[in-house]
């Protein structure tokens, strides 16, 4: 119960009345800002030859310092519910396309009532939390589990498939979830996007988190510094103009000066005459 109460006030950072309120993008890894709670990332591929083995998703998880995703409890994986709806909001062009998860069976092919009890955490976790689908685990071939993510499915017998789990075989191509350690920092990160689309590469769509605060007065200061030569340059243009202005009027006032009294003269002399 303590680790539900945990989890919980974590999501309320990010949650408002039970739906995940900030932008949750495909690629993206998504942290609390309370730094307690593990970070998530939703890889979802819409081409299908992009999606990737069970081991596949196990190796680019861990190849950025995380791991295939494991669920401790029902509030973790109602968690991971509200932000695979907010990734599959209209609009988003994402739908169908299930998810590997970290629970596997390293079993041969049992089918007894014991299969069950094979499936095991790839990280190593303990949890004995399981949400399968009604007649699931089918045992056999089927060892990887994926978290049903098919929105347009019909209900089966046992209701909507979505976010239940299902074993599959592991060389079946799929979206995955990674899990990494919660984000250790006292200030506010600072969001980098990397931006590429293949499946193996360790930035792919990854929100890398750099935090302190250097790095925050660096990325304030270093768009202003365009603005900040424009506007010397504009000042020094418009005191050389006031100056050239100047000197040109304290040229001109003896000639003026002069000429007045050139013209006074000659009037007064045709008068004479």
């Amino acid at each position: 119960m303590s680790r539900v109460v945990s989890l919980l006030p974590g999501a309320a950072l990010l949650c408002g009345h039970g739906a995940f309120c900030r932008r949750v993008v495909s690629g993206q890894k998504v942290c609390f800002a309370d730094f307690k709670h593990p970070c998530y990332k939703m890889a979802y591929f819409h081409e299908l030859s992009s999606r990737v083995s069970f081991q596949e998703a196990r190796l680019a998880c861990e190849s950025e310092g995380g791991v295939l995703l494991s669920l401790e409890n029902e509030a973790e994986q109602k968690l991971i519910e509200s932000m695979l709806q907010n990734l599959t909001k209209p609009g988003t062009g994402i739908s169908d396309g299930d998810f590997w998860i970290g629970l596997w069976r390293n079993g041969n092919g049992q089918t007894s009532g014991a299969c069950p009890d094979l499936y095991q955490w790839s990280d190593g976790s303990s949890s004995q939390y399981r949400n399968w689908y009604t007649d699931e685990p089918s045992c056999g071939s089927e060892k990887c589990v994926v978290m049903y993510h098919q929105p347009t499915a019909n209900p089966g017998l046992g209701g909507p498939y979505l976010y239940q789990w299902n074993d599959d075989r592991c060389n079946m191509k799929h979206n995955y979830i990674c899990k990494y350690e919660p984000e250790i920092n006292p200030t506010t990160p600072v969001e980098k996007p990397y931006l590429t689309n293949q499946p193996g590469d360790t930035h792919q769509n990854v929100v890398v988190t750099e935090a302190g605060i250097i790095p925050n007065l660096i990325y304030v200061v270093i768009p202003t510094i365009p603005l900040l030569l424009l506007i010397l340059v504009a000042f020094g243009t418009c005191c050389f103009q006031m100056l050239h202005k100047s000197k040109g009027r304290t040229k001109t006032s003896p000639n003026q000066s002069t000429l007045w009294i050139s013209k006074s003269t000659r009037k007064e002399s045709g008068m004479e005459v």
